[in-house]
């Protein structure tokens, strides 16, 4: 693209692990191509106060092992504003910027894609840990914090069976139940709880845990995704209250977010990341990387926004299945 010959790269919206990689990537990619690589702090909201500087090899060294952004990330209210872009696109001309790399969940790819229509040339790189943006099978971050999960239920397993309780553990996922319904299944949870499904306590809780007890069970995992309506100490309560057995609950909360991101998520990013710039520089713009059908591709990002997920109806199943 001849065009462009300085690009900005930010993060925005929640933190992941693998955004680093991302990031470095981006710019060693970028530089290699003989690009001009520019840093955006804090996201959108920098964008829009110039919190930005020039980027080299060096700046993204020994990073790909870090969680969290080395960019750092914000919510910006502003930049949801027909003046924040403007502000945000002003600054953009002002640091000769040409092409901006985001790098965040739906949220931020939407703030890419406005700024696609007031004529900057985006790509969006999907980074949450939630793993539901629709256009991608794959979101960096997800692994790792799947693999977070998993070591909590592993401990939480231990203590559980000492005292015969039944371990109720909230994890990330608002509006999506990725993150549940796979560590559920790989924890060997008794059940789940997804905001994808209306809940009947009695028969998707209590009922499989009194039938575990029923079968010789001593401890018990109830896996709750943090969206889901009566949450997990309400669920505890009630579990105790209607079975007898004593319920913990555990929120795991943001230490989902952090830590060393997994070779999974190294590798989705770095080559993610890369494709990003290579595409830039196939002269395509106003994209985003997705991973389909097991290979990274571009899609255009107003179709990519407007693709629906839903969760897999045979992995809610399979966990079902596997709990007896």
């Amino acid at each position: 693209m001849g065009s462009v010959k300085t690009i900005g790269v930010l993060t925005s919206g929640g933190d992941a692990p693998g955004m680093n990689a991302a990031i470095r990537a981006v710019v060693r990619t970028a530089l290699y191509f003989g690009f001009k690589v520019v840093g955006i702090r804090k996201g959108y909201e920098g964008l829009i106060h110039g919190d930005i500087q020039e980027m080299t090899a060096r700046s993204v060294g020994d990073i790909i092992h870090r969680g969290g952004t080395i960019l750092q990330t914000a919510r910006s209210p502003q930049f949801k504003t027909e003046e924040g872009l403007k502000k945000a696109m002003s600054m953009a001309k002002v640091f000769s910027i040409d092409a901006i790399v985001a790098i965040g969940g739906d949220g931020s790819l939407r703030g890419a894609e406005d700024l696609s229509k007031l004529g900057m040339n985006v790509i969006g790189i999907p980074g949450t840990i939630d793993n539901d943006i629709a256009c991608t099978d794959y979101t960096i971050g997800y692994d790792t914090a799947m693999n977070t999960v998993q070591d909590a239920i592993d401990k939480i397993r231990d203590t559980a069976y000492s005292h015969e309780r039944c371990s109720v553990l909230e994890v990330m996922g608002r509006h999506a139940g990725y993150i549940a319904i796979n560590v559920s299944i790989s924890g060997g949870a008794e059940a789940v709880v997804l905001p994808e499904k209306a809940l009947d306590i009695d028969i998707d809780v209590i009922k499989p845990i009194i039938e575990g007890r029923n079968r010789g069970k001593k401890h018990y995992l109830v896996i709750v995704a943090e969206g889901v309506e009566g949450k997990a100490i309400e669920i505890a309560k009630e579990i105790t209250d209607k079975t007898g057995i004593e319920a913990r609950a555990t929120i795991l909360g943001h230490i989902q977010r952090g830590g060393s991101p997994t070779v999974h998520d190294r590798v989705m990013a770095s080559i993610m990341g890369a494709k990003a710039i290579e595409i830039l520089k196939e002269g395509k713009s106003n994209r985003v990387i997705a991973f389909k059908d097991n290979e990274v591709t571009d899609l255009d990002i107003d179709e990519a926004l407007q693709m629906q997920k839903t969760l897999p109806e045979e992995l809610i199943q399979l966990s079902k299945m596997l709990s007896l």
